[in-house]
């Protein structure tokens, strides 16, 4: 059933919605067939049944939830009943059709948020994106396998040689063909964007015995044993007889584990072996991923004992020294603070010195030209921090630096802007501008506090709207008995001894 197309007139009056990211490759894998036997989203009694027993409602095992989340107002148009209203078009996030679901539940999660499970079928003849090539369907993938075993290596993070000599001796030792899986959706534990992590594993796979490379669109559920199910489930649909993991117990994934052993660097001979078989004084252990973030961070070359040069090629490729990578700096506090005159001659000194490419995102410009209509409720203030941080990781994105500071007076929001900066592949700070309130309201150059506290105005933050103070600043300033250049020099400081931005010559 995933796997057949709708007509044109079933789908001509349906409703359309974009899931969740993680939605979408929930459901790229049940279109794919690599939740088999699942062919939808699951309903409310599989759910109620797998909390209880580990088990969907037909008895069939299934290791975690796969769901899928719409608003009210799509819920209220569909009726499981009713065949001319129970069809929902699932788009990709640009809004291009994948596949159509038919909904065979619908309930009341939360407020204005609505589970929905039912069948998906396929829409068109397939997605879009980098290396469409690797995500091949299980069934295509089984029937290339060579008979016999088959060694599950699912590489979430670039291979390095103690993993790559990991994956040699457990396949030579199972006499076993490799089959390398590489989760593409989000950014991996290393904060690689998946096709940098494709294109580091292929960059090792002259060190690796012959093996079957497949993408597929794996996204960690923060549930570390649940994870390790679920992959194993998808593993044993690609045809995989044996996976190498480091977690040792996995009930019901139907597959055998291996659990590699720790390795050392034996400067003896220059080989990677069992640490427990080189003498302390003769080893070298494996580099651990802040070791290797930092040395890249520093524009250090990653040493060769440890990662293969082409490895470290791309690695740098995608990870420059953080002067050469894009940056999100990011102001908050109260008006009156202090945080846009900061932020302005931050930029000023930045430009003067002619090392970055800077862009000056001002709340009051922001909101005259990109925000404009927007008032000030809870969700407005959030739609315009959003959009500041969209604009600021896109500049990131490209290598140039963007200095953001609007109020942003709500921690979700704000994290949401430190997401949208790491997945763009730059880096953020975030400055928390700290001047006490009465300090702000003697300043009140706009006025807006005399206002808000004779009841003209509404909505001020700090007087009848709350400041939500971040407890995960970078930096933290307070410009109560501090000068905007002194200021400005220590944020200055804090880039230069981080990276971001190259010393002043003396």
């Amino acid at each position: 059933m995933s796997g057949s197309v709708l007509p044109e007139d079933v789908l001509r009056d349906a409703p359309s919605f974009a899931p969740r990211p993680f939605e979408l490759a929930d459901l790229e894998l049940l279109l794919s067939g690599a939740y088999a036997p699942l062919t939808g989203f699951l309903v409310r009694a599989d759910l109620v049944a797998l909390a209880r027993t580990g088990r969907l409602a037909d008895g069939t095992p299934w290791p975690v939830p796969v769901t899928c989340e719409i608003p009210a107002e799509l819920a209220e148009r569909l009726d499981p009943a009713d065949p001319a209203r129970r069809t929902v078009v699932l788009t990709d996030l640009e809004g291009a059709p994948i596949a159509a679901i038919e909904a065979a539940d619908v309930w009341r999660i939360a407020d204005n948020r609505y589970g929905l499970g039912g069948p998906v079928r396929r829409m068109g003849d397939g997605g879009h994106g980098p290396f469409q090539r690797l995500r091949r369907p299980p069934e295509e993938v089984r029937s290339l396998l060579p008979p016999g075993r088959v060694l599950g290596v699912i590489a979430d993070r670039p291979l390095h040689r103690p993993q790559l000599a990991q994956i040699a001796h457990a396949a030579r030792t199972l006499a076993a063909h490799l089959l390398i899986l590489i989760p593409i959706s989000g950014h991996g534990p290393d904060g690689l964007p998946p096709e940098a992590l494709v294109r580091a594993i292929f960059a090792a796979r002259d060190r690796m015995p012959p093996a079957t490379v497949v993408a597929v669109p794996l996204m960690p559920r923060g549930d570390e044993m649940r994870d390790a199910l679920l992959r194993s489930r998808v593993a044993a649909a690609y045809g995989v007889t044996h996976v190498l993991s480091t977690v040792e117990a996995l009930p019901g994934a139907g597959l055998r584990v291996l659990v590699p052993r720790e390795l050392a660097y034996d400067n003896r001979d220059g080989q990677w072996r069992w640490r427990d078989d080189i003498p302390p004084r003769n080893r070298r252990l494996a580099m651990t991923p802040a070791e290797i973030d930092d040395l890249l961070d520093r524009g250090f070359p990653l040493p060769e004992w440890h990662t293969p040069p082409a490895v470290a090629k791309e690695l740098s490729r995608v990870r420059p020294p953080r002067r050469h990578r894009g940056l999100v700096v990011f102001f908050t506090g109260l008006s009156g603070s202090g945080k846009s005159t900061i932020a302005r001659n931050l930029a000023d000194a930045l430009r003067e010195s002619g090392d970055r490419t800077v862009t000056l995102l001002d709340g009051d410009v922001v909101r005259r030209e990109l925000t404009a209509g927007l008032g000030f409720s809870k969700a407005d203030r959030d739609r315009n921090v959003r959009r500041i941080g969209w604009v600021a990781a896109e500049v990131g994105r490209h290598r140039g630096m963007a200095v953001a500071c609007p109020i942003a007076p709500y921690e979700a929001a704000r994290a949401a802007v430190r997401r949208m900066a790491v997945e763009a592949g730059a880096g953020f700070i975030l400055v928390h501008v700290a001047t006490p309130l009465e300090v702000c309201e003697r300043r009140d150059r706009k006025g807006l506090y005399a206002r808000a506290r004779a009841g003209q105005l509404r909505g001020m933050t700090g007087i009848d709207d709350p400041y939500e103070e971040p407890g995960n600043a970078e930096l933290t300033l307070d410009t109560t008995t501090m000068s905007v250049a002194e200021a400005v020099e220590q944020v200055l400081g804090y880039l230069v001894e981080n990276g971001w931005v190259e010393p002043k010559l003396s």
